[in-house]
Order: structure tokens, then C-alpha cells, then sequence
């Protein structure tokens, strides 16, 4: 009997014990989810030095402390339920925290959004991805130099990674720096440009990665080779149209049909958007092949009719290895005594009606405060150390059309701190609009070519008329542009400056980011019309 009502009691405190902890749990819950109602409501902040787990979402709770001046930040947890949450971190005295890690509470029921601190990828955005090209299309080429041109041996002016012979200058002469002076070559830009973006900091291997696809093609070293002699159409399109099949296959080329590639050509626009299939028409039909107007074309001069052609500098004789070497240069060319008010470094065009160089000619020679420099002579405007000296000791420099509307003395006569003096808006104005400053008073003069044909303009007196000031003020404009229209050394890394390579991938990398937009915003229109 004793033994009978032992059991039964037991049983009895069983059962009060195990309601008891029911009740106790139940309590504690419902404390639990009050508790956290409220820490809703007076904006509790929240310390979070990991949030996610493989297994749970873990959140971890500060409770406020009475040294509130050690929290600087607050975390406002709105809408736990329907959306996520945005948090911000605090440092605080660790004293004064206690810290509550919850797993897998009701109200937390989707992931948590936070902010992680991770290595910033400087590429981003940056990364290019350079094609590995059947060597026909450059290597090759300069295997074979000596048949580039018809009237000279190009072989030296290709030495150097296209830059050409080094310039040693005489002891007794400190026209130029004390070194990375060349003798380059106009035409040579490809090559140059290429070998810059060898040691490009955001080359990349994998394509997928790449915001723009560069074409090392050497198109005008290629078809400089045919320029002149009668070669026929189907000789000068060979190659542009075996690149262009070349691509046409590659899958990098099918992502966006080549509007995300870029090629250098180191001549004019003119000599590859031949119009007809005469043979008697100048140059090859390059830009106008199928896809090729889908690629953004660098060129030293553009067309100025196409929206994919972009004129960047001409290579110039200076290419520097520093930042400290630009600045010493800049230095250098501002502290000159000029003794000319200005210079012309050309040749006549005696049979050419529509150029104003016999009349600039005329007026410079009548001039007591014009230099002439003519071309016409040996040694003259070949050599860079005659050419440099002549623009250094200038305050103006003249540039009109020659063959085409641009010329390479414009970037050797800002290399020497000369203000250049246009006479064509396409010179300049309408070409380097990457390079050079939107208000072009600020660096330049301009006079109006008819002026000059019709002899309304005395280019003296109208350079004379400029005041102090103004050339002062114009001088340091185009000292600042000096990096902007040079090219480094190809090996080398600049710092604190662009140059003309640098400004030239800034313009291609917007031009491309501009064109997914425009494709992703019709991609859009298509599909919400529909």
C-alpha cells in the first residue's frame, strides 16, 4: 500500500513538474518576443561582426548602454519581416555591451543583407583584354620594315618599341632633357601604343572580364605599303579583310558584334574609308568593311564624318620614363626667354590653291618677329633638335592644313610651350576633343583661313594685340597640357599624370560603358512593349 502511493505521487510530481516547465517556457517565449517588439521600436543598436552562417541567419543585439556618446551609429530595423535589413556597425566600449545571439527567431524569416568590407578592385570597370593576332598583322610586318615605304628605310624610326633612335644631344647644347628623347617617326603610333599596353596595370587573360577588346592591327604600317605605286584594290584590302573574318569568328567579337573592340592606326582616316572600287581611288575600304564601323578607331587624324573615329595626339620625340621627368620638362619650357613672337615650321604647297602656307610664308619672312623654319631645307624640320629649339624660342607657333587638316608639328610646337595658331576648326577643334580643353581661347588663337586668303589679316599685328597677360595665362595652359600629348615610355608607369595613352583608354572605356547602357536601355523598351 505504502509502496502504491509512493508511485502514485511520484507520478503526481511528474506530471506538476513537467506542466511547470511548459508554463515557464510558454512565459519565457511570449518575454522573448515582447522583448524584441520593443527593441524594434527604441531603434536598439545592433553590432554585427558576422551575420552569416552556413546553417543560420544569426543576428547579434546590443542593448543600449548609459554611456550612449560611444555609439555613433544607429541601425533602423523596419519591415523585419518583409524585407531586409540595412545595418551599420559601431565600435563601443566593450564594457558596457551585452550581446544576445538569437538563431532562427519567427520574426527573422529572410536573409539579412549587410555590408562587407572586401579589397577594392581598382580594375573595375578598367580590365581590357588584348587579342593575340595572327602575327601576319604585326609582328610580321616589322620583320619586313624595309618594304613599308617606297622612299626610305623605316627599319630605325621602328627601333626602340617603335619610338626610334635615341637622341644624344652635343655637350654644349641644352635644347632638350637630359634623356628619353627619340627620333619617332609620325606613322609610328600602332606600334607604340601597342607596346604601352603590354604593361597596361588592368590587362586582363580572361575576356569575360574585360570592359573593351583591343585589336593590336598594324593598319597603317600595312597599308602604307601600298599608298603609292598603282597597287590595285584587291592588294589593298587583302589584310583589313582578313582581320575583319579573323574576328567576325572570335566569340568575343559575337558578344556585342565588335562594339566593344578598339584598333590604333597611326595615319589619317582618309587613307582607309576609300569610297569607290576604282583603282585610281586613294587607299583601302577598311572603315568601311562590314563590322568595322561597330569598332571605336583611333586614328592621329579622323574623317570628323563618323561617329566611331576619334583623333588622339601624334606621336611626339619626348617620352618619359617619371612624373618628376614631366615636371622638369615643364619647368624648363617655362622659364624660356622667347625671343620670336611666333614661327612657321613648313613647306610651300606652290600647287595647291586651297592652302594658305605661301601666304603665311610671304607674311612671316616680311616679319621682323617671325621665325621661318623651311621644311624645304635638309636638316631642318627632320631634325628634332632644330625643331624643338625653334618652337622654344617662339611664343606662337602657326599650324595650318598641309596634306590633311592636321599636322604633327601641333604637338611638338605644345611639347615646347608654343601657343599654336589654327586656322581650320578640323585641325584641332573637331579632332583631339579627348586631349584638348572645351574653350579653346584658353590655349590657342584662332584665325579664320579666308581672312588670310583675302588679306584681311596681318598675323603679326593680330598676335601682337594679344595682351601680357593673356599670353601668360595661355602659355601655362598649354604647359599643363604637355602630358596629355605625349606618350610614355612603354615600359614605364606615371604616377600623378596621364598621357596621351592613358587619356586615350579613359575616352574608349566611356565610349563602350555608353553603348551597353544605350543596348540595355532599348533591351528594356523592347521588353516592356511587349
Amino acid at each position: 500500500m505504502d509502496i502504491q502511493m509512493l508511485r502514485k505521487n511520484s507520478i503526481q510530481l511528474r506530471f506538476v513538474f513537467l506542466t511547470t516547465s511548459i508554463i515557464i517556457s510558454c512565459v519565457s517565449l511570449l518575454f522573448l518576443d515582447q522583448y524584441y517588439l520593443n527593441a524594434r521600436d527604441s531603434k536598439i543598436k545592433l553590432s554585427l561582426p558576422k551575420l552569416h552562417n552556413e546553417k543560420h541567419e544569426k543576428i547579434v543585439t546590443t542593448t543600449p548602454s548609459n554611456s550612449s556618446s560611444n555609439f555613433t551609429t544607429t541601425c533602423n530595423l523596419r519591415n523585419v519581416t518583409k524585407g531586409a535589413i540595412n545595418i551599420s556597425t559601431s565600435i563601443g566600449d566593450e564594457g558596457n555591451r551585452r550581446r544576445n545571439v538569437v538563431s532562427s527567431h519567427p520574426l527573422v524569416k529572410e536573409k539579412v543583407q549587410v555590408f562587407t568590407t572586401k579589397k577594392l578592385d581598382h580594375c573595375l570597370g578598367k580590365y581590357i583584354y588584348m587579342y593575340d593576332l595572327p602575327s601576319r598583322f604585326n609582328e610580321d610586318l616589322l620583320k619586313k620594315c624595309r618594304t613599308l615605304n617606297r622612299w626610305e628605310n623605316i627599319c630605325p624610326h621602328l627601333s626602340n618599341l617603335g619610338l626610334g633612335l635615341e637622341i644624344i644631344e652635343e655637350l654644349d647644347t641644352s635644347v632638350l632633357s637630359n634623356e628619353n628623347w627619340f627620333a619617332t617617326n609620325q606613322f609610328s603610333l600602332e606600334l607604340i601604343f601597342h607596346n604601352i599596353m603590354k604593361h597596361y596595370r588592368c590587362l586582363t587573360n580572361d575576356s569575360s572580364l574585360a570592359s573593351a577588346i583591343y585589336v593590336p592591327y598594324y593598319v597603317g604600317l600595312d597599308i602604307g605599303r601600298y599608298l603609292w605605286g598603282g597597287f590595285n584594290i584587291s592588294v589593298r584590302d587583302e589584310s583589313p579583310k582578313k582581320l575583319m573574318k579573323w574576328l567576325a569568328q572570335r566569340p568575343e567579337w559575337k558578344k556585342l558584334n565588335g562594339k566593344d573592340h578598339f584598333l590604333v592606326g597611326g595615319r589619317v582616316g582618309f587613307d582607309f574609308r576609300r569610297r569607290s572600287d576604282e583603282n585610281e581611288d586613294w587607299g583601302t575600304k577598311f572603315m568601311f568593311f562590314p563590322g568595322a564601323s561597330n569598332m571605336s578607331i583611333l586614328l592621329i587624324e579622323s574623317c570628323g564624318f563618323y561617329g566611331n573615329e576619334f583623333a588622339i595626339p601624334y606621336p611626339t620625340y619626348f617620352h618619359p620614363r617619371s612624373d618628376d621627368e614631366i615636371l622638369d620638362w615643364q619647368n624648363k619650357v617655362r622659364k624660356i626667354k622667347r625671343n620670336y613672337m611666333f614661327t612657321f615650321a613648313g613647306a610651300p604647297r606652290p600647287n595647291s590653291t586651297s592652302s594658305i602656307r605661301n601666304e603665311l610664308i610671304e607674311q612671316c619672312v616680311l616679319s621682323p618677329n617671325c621665325k621661318l623654319a623651311d621644311c624645304n631645307k635638309k636638316q631642318t624640320c627632320g631634325d628634332p633638335n632644330y625643331v624643338m629649339k625653334v618652337f622654344k624660342n617662339s611664343v606662337f607657333c602657326l599650324q595650318p592644313p598641309g596634306d590633311s587638316y592636321t599636322r604633327r608639328s601641333i604637338f611638338d610646337s605644345i611639347l615646347a610651350g608654343c601657343i599654336p595658331v589654327f586656322f581650320h576648326p578640323q585641325s584641332a577643334y573637331k579632332q583631339y576633343v579627348w586631349h584638348f580643353p572645351k574653350n579653346t581661347s584658353t590655349y590657342s588663337i584662332f584665325i579664320p583661313e579666308i581672312d588670310v586668303k583675302e588679306k584681311r589679316v596681318k598675323i603679326d599685328m593680330k598676335l601682337l594685340n594679344v595682351s601680357t597677360n593673356k599670353v601668360l595665362a595661355m602659355r601655362e595652359e598649354v604647359i599643363k597640357l604637355i602630358p596629355k600629348i605625349i606618350y610614355r615610355y612603354p615600359s614605364s608607369r606615371l604616377k600623378t599624370h596621364e598621357d596621351a595613352f592613358d587619356v586615350a583608354i579613359k575616352g574608349v572605356l566611356g565610349r563602350v560603358e555608353a553603348m551597353r547602357k544605350e543596348i540595355t536601355s532599348s533591351s528594356n523598351i523592347t521588353v516592356n512593349s511587349v
